[in-house]
């Protein structure tokens, strides 16, 4: 089902006055795009006028390259068409059994729904909410249910060295990001029933060992817990660029919208959605959700126009336009366009691997962009200063 949230947008700038002896907009970027380094047959570019929808440059638009982190904003757009902005993820608590007294005769199941912000936090108010039930004992196991997703640790394509150092491994059920015992657990979903018995006894309730099962449709509830709301979790997975957020969103996409919890059957309902907004997709593939494989594939023509369509969109505009690091201020555009008038005015998605290098998003509420650089590997300086002085000069002009 597709939601809408109608929001009203202000965005207010200093709009750049162009002198009248400056060259056309066309030759500014041309120009800003000529940095030694890039392979003009490995590299694509976009300016899009936000008014008019019109394409104001192109270079190789439909050429497929890897987009790196830029992936990111494809899982974006279909996360707030399929869940819409308001949506929550919950980690939750059953139980098998019989209650006499105060004691739990029975198993209990933590089971997750793939929250990727799910912290120890809020695994002891899970724990609390038993006790406040009055439950001292538990005679049966803390049973980890992580049946929400598949088991898979990782994505299709990643290099092995992606594992734990890109991205902690895949779970329906990982508290603090897997990290457990002063390492990242190879089982998050055993690590996390590991940390919540150690609470319920923190908060008196005394229970038997760990171990893993579903829970049963006849189970009762005994307790859950949400995330924020889907908006704070997209800005921190895209101003940071999270790579475990973008993963397990992906997988949440196909639990909840496509035909199960798989990266295959996510990536599957993110391609539908593109597609059925009349984002060009000849060329396109999509693989993983963070951008980190090596199968992924976008062209420049499709990222602007997905931001175009987004910004034509009440019920994603808001969300995405807030959600992108801003230039010389937020996440990892920080320390990147510090001046005027690229300062502010430029809400983009960056991505950085070793073969791919990209930048796309907006400027002001005036245009839309797209840039991507490959290379084996790509020359990575070079590239995001092709791209800062691609996105400064639409910043530059009216």
């Amino acid at each position: 089902m597709r939601r809408t949230l109608a929001i009203a947008i202000a965005v207010v700038a200093v709009v750049p006055v162009a002198r009248a002896d400056a060259p056309p907009l066309t030759t500014r970027l041309a120009q800003a795009l000529a940095v030694p380094g890039n392979a003009a047959t490995t590299s694509s570019a976009v300016a899009v006028d936000l008014t008019t929808g019109s394409i104001l440059f192109a270079r190789n638009a439909d050429l497929p390259l890897a987009p790196a982190s830029n992936e990111k904003l494809t899982v974006t757009y279909a996360a707030l068409r399929e869940l819409g902005a308001a949506y929550r993820f919950h980690t939750e608590v059953f139980a098998r059994g019989t209650l006499d007294g105060d004691t739990w005769h029975g198993d209990v199941f933590l089971k997750g729904f793939g929250d990727p912000t799910l912290t120890s936090l809020q695994l002891d108010s899970l724990a609390a909410q038993i006790a406040e039930l009055g439950i001292v004992r538990i005679d049966g196991r803390v049973l980890a249910d992580e049946t929400w997703f598949d088991a898979k640790r990782t994505a299709p394509g990643w290099k092995a060295s992606f594992y734990v150092n890109e991205c902690p491994p895949l779970s329906a059920l990982v508290a603090d990001r897997g990290w457990y015992d002063h390492h990242t657990a190879s089982q998050p979903a055993l690590a996390a029933a590991g940390l919540f018995r150690a609470l319920l006894r923190a908060h008196g309730v005394t229970v038997g060992p760990v171990g893993s099962g579903r829970a049963p449709e006849s189970a009762l509830e005994l307790a859950e817990v949400e995330s924020a709301p889907l908006t704070k979790v997209l800005a921190e997975m895209d101003r940071e660029s999270d790579n475990f957020i973008a993963e397990m969103l992906l997988k949440e996409l196909g639990a909840e919208a496509g035909t199960a919890g798989t990266t295959p059957a996510g990536a599957a309902v993110v391609r539908r959605d593109l597609a059925a907004d009349g984002i060009p997709l000849a060329g396109v593939r999509i693989v993983d959700g963070s951008g980190l494989s090596l199968d992924d594939r976008l062209t420049a023509h499709a990222l602007s126009a997905l931001l175009l369509s987004a910004w034509n969109d009440s019920g994603l505009h808001a969300t995405i336009w807030s959600a992108l690091p801003v230039a010389g201020a937020t996440g990892t555009l920080e320390d990147r366009m510090q001046r005027r008038p690229a300062r502010g005015a430029v809400h983009a998605k960056t991505g950085t691997t070793d073969r791919a290098s990209a930048l796309s998003g907006y400027v002001r509420d005036r245009y839309a962009f797209a840039v991507m650089q490959n290379g084996w590997p790509v020359a990575t300086s070079a590239a995001r200063k092709a791209q800062d002085r691609f996105a400064t000069a639409l910043a530059s002009a009216p």
